[in-house]
């Protein structure tokens, strides 16, 4: 019906299949975003019929804000906390069953299931037991400190010690995902690259993981560690379950200000701010990552 050249039918076909899905990115991504920049130099609050410019004030008033300094000083504690430790233990477990499967493969495939139980589990549900867990007069790990003689800690309470609490629960929740990433990477490092690692001298464990195992995981690092950045940053179910915020402000963080300030005090343009703060975090921290950590992948 049309006589179109070969160049203008590619054209069309290209906008046909990517197009919708461009589409729904920019309504649902892009647009989004862009909202929310705009209102985050206003004064508008949720339900108000209009709307004033004020610039950078919502920006000057998080940082200068002592619970908005505290927000961001949390959120960059847990995870710094969180990444580096859930990376090096999921590696550690993921090398552990991985070997473990050529001598007992029942028993590694029972712990495979156990490390990821956290993972597809609600975390909610994951939370109130370690709330039990660690309750400060009935929880079983108090319980067990005081049997050995050991203080028992106000694990949720202590202003001090919340934000580890929170990491330590963090950590867990991500090393059953991590690990069976990197279960994945190390299945198809090939047995050869072993084979000449032990000619060429690398006959202990250690050499090995260092010769062969740790360059060939790059790829799987990388994805590893933005992605468990990048669920570090946006934590906010085990906050707003066992602490929300508490005990004043020491556990805060920003995904919970956000909460907070958008959709209890519906303070839209602060909570905006937040979100925008939030979003650079994130992409700075990913595209460090990135940068620094692509200069040591090694692809097959």
């Amino acid at each position: 019906m049309f006589n179109l050249s070969r160049k203008s039918r590619e054209a069309l076909t290209d906008m046909m299949l990517a197009g919708p899905a461009t589409l729904a990115m920019g309504m649902l991504i892009f647009i989004p975003v862009i909202i929310v920049a705009f209102l985050s130099f206003t004064d508008y609050q949720m339900g108000a019929k209009t709307l004033r410019w004020v610039g950078v004030d919502n920006y000057a008033t998080l940082i200068s804000d002592p619970i908005g300094r505290r927000a961001i000083v949390n959120t960059l504690l847990y995870v710094a906390i969180v990444v580096p430790f859930s990376i090096a233990l999921s590696l550690l477990v993921a090398i552990g069953l991985h070997g473990m499967a050529d001598w007992s493969p029942s028993f590694s495939k029972a712990l495979r299931a156990a490390y990821f139980l956290p993972v597809a589990a609600t975390l909610v549900a994951m939370a109130l037991a370690w709330q039990m867990l660690l309750h400060p007069s009935i929880g079983l790990i108090n319980m067990a400190l005081i049997h050995v003689g050991l203080p028992a800690p106000a694990w949720f309470s202590d202003r001090g010690l919340v934000m580890y609490t929170l990491a330590l629960i963090g950590i867990w929740q991500s090393v059953g995902y991590n690990m069976v990433l990197f279960l994945a990477g190390l299945a198809v490092i090939p047995q050869h690259l072993y084979d000449a690692a032990e000619v060429d001298g690398a006959v202990t464990v250690w050499d090995r993981f260092w010769t062969v195992t740790w360059p060939m995981l790059g790829p799987t690092t990388l994805f590893v560690a933005v992605i468990t950045a990048t669920n570090a940053f946006r934590v906010f179910e085990t906050v707003a379950t066992l602490t929300r915020g508490g005990p004043a402000f020491a556990s805060d963080t920003l995904v919970y200000a956000l909460y907070r300030e958008g959709f209890v005090y519906f303070k839209v343009s602060y909570a905006s701010a937040i979100t925008i703060v939030f979003f650079v975090f994130v992409c700075t921290l990913t595209i460090v990552q990135y940068r620094v950590l692509q200069k040591r992948v090694h692809y097959t």
